[in-house]
């Protein structure tokens, strides 16, 4: 049975984000997020990893207070097409991809990228582009500037990409979505 969250009579309830993700990277950028924006994301990563389904969800939230706001996002890198249509199948969900790599997301903070590229590509631009030896799980200092300062033309640029092609990434869909709730909070 599902325990429901409720409002205390006057206030306003806000959505709780539940993040199912594939890896240290993801994870690292979701707390990032998360500490910035300030909302409720609970993160599970590599938890299912490619078994991920929507009866794991249900499961995995099984007792746990929910609410009818509360929205499912499913962040996985989009380079394995079987995978990506599996996790489109999952009802409910949000699927953001990002192909190659989460770190394509990251590289539009510095430059339009429309090239197809290789994951080690990517890390290896970002790496020259952020001025450090970037490493996937880590977020550092300089990257997290960018990160904050940037995001509206990485969000620009990730619309004008053709997702599930390489490369392309959808992440600005959550970015919007974190976006509207910390405005209607305020």
């Amino acid at each position: 049975m599902k325990s429901r969250r409720q409002a205390s009579k006057g206030k306003k309830i806000n959505p709780h984000f539940w993040v199912f993700c594939e890896g240290e990277t993801e994870d690292a950028y979701i707390r990032f997020l998360r500490s910035e924006y300030r909302i409720p994301v609970e993160i599970v990563s590599k938890v299912a990893g490619s078994s991920i389904n929507e009866r794991y969800i249900n499961s995995y939230k099984k007792g746990k207070p929910i609410h009818e706001k509360d929205k499912d996002f499913l962040i996985y890198d989009a380079d394995v097409p079987e995978l990506i249509e599996k996790l489109r199948k999952t009802s409910k969900t949000i699927l953001i991809a990002s192909n190659p790599t989460i770190e394509l997301w990251f590289l539009l903070h510095f430059k339009n990228q429309t090239a197809s590229l290789k994951e080690a590509d990517c890390i290896r631009e970002l790496s020259n582009r952020n001025r450090n030896n970037y490493r996937k799980g880590e977020i550092d200092n300089l990257l997290k500037v960018k990160l904050k300062e940037k995001s509206n033309e990485a969000c620009n640029r990730a619309k004008q990409l053709e997702l599930y092609r390489n490369p392309s990434t959808n992440f600005y869909v959550f970015i919007e979505i974190i976006e509207d709730v910390k405005r209607e909070k305020l």
